[in-house]
């Protein structure tokens, strides 16, 4: 049986209480992270990402240098998306996306480019409930529409304005 993934949605925040211990840290507890394969036009979560072992970063030695993947290369979005709760239920507040590429080579060890100051940058807007996908290509918009509708309606139908909006625009495909 193919196991169903969910967004993640937990609580009982570490953080609350006296302000000591753990005051600070960032929590990852409403932060979901999605993968966008470019060339197969696949959308699936993989909570791996969230510390950089998702599937398409395994076995790859990363540059921040976009030479280093080569000009043959796999290209994937990585996002980031942060759940809250409003009063009508759980929505999705904050969306952003970082590249990654691969190179198609057959290696041992395949080359890469990420950058990941950018990475974490993203992961902590999309935390603070920020969208921030404009610099996403159409084809990915759409993927990335099609999977975060089609996952849940309420989460999307209570999601912000500036979502739906930045994931628009690829209808001319």
């Amino acid at each position: 049986m193919k196991k169903k993934m969910h967004f993640t949605i937990l609580s009982n925040n570490s953080t609350d209480g006296d302000g000591g211990y753990g005051v600070g840290t960032l929590d990852l507890n409403n932060v979901t992270s999605i993968i966008i394969d470019c060339e197969k036009e696949q959308v699936f979560i993989d909570l791996e990402a969230l510390h950089g072992r998702s599937i398409i970063e395994k076995k790859v030695r990363f540059s921040s240098d976009l030479a280093h993947a080569s000009d043959d290369y796999y290209r994937y979005w990585i996002v980031w998306v942060a759940i809250q709760i409003s009063q009508n239920g759980p929505y999705y507040a904050g969306c952003t996306a970082s590249e990654v590429r691969v190179s198609k080579e057959v290696r041992r060890i395949k080359l890469g480019y990420k950058s990941l100051p950018e990475q974490v940058n993203y992961l902590d807007k999309a935390l603070k409930g920020k969208v921030l996908l404009k610099h996403v290509d159409s084809n990915s918009k759409k993927l990335l529409y099609q999977f975060l509708s089609e996952f849940n309606e309420d989460y999307w139908k209570y999601s912000p304005e500036e979502l739906k909006q930045q994931l628009s625009g690829w209808e001319d495909l």
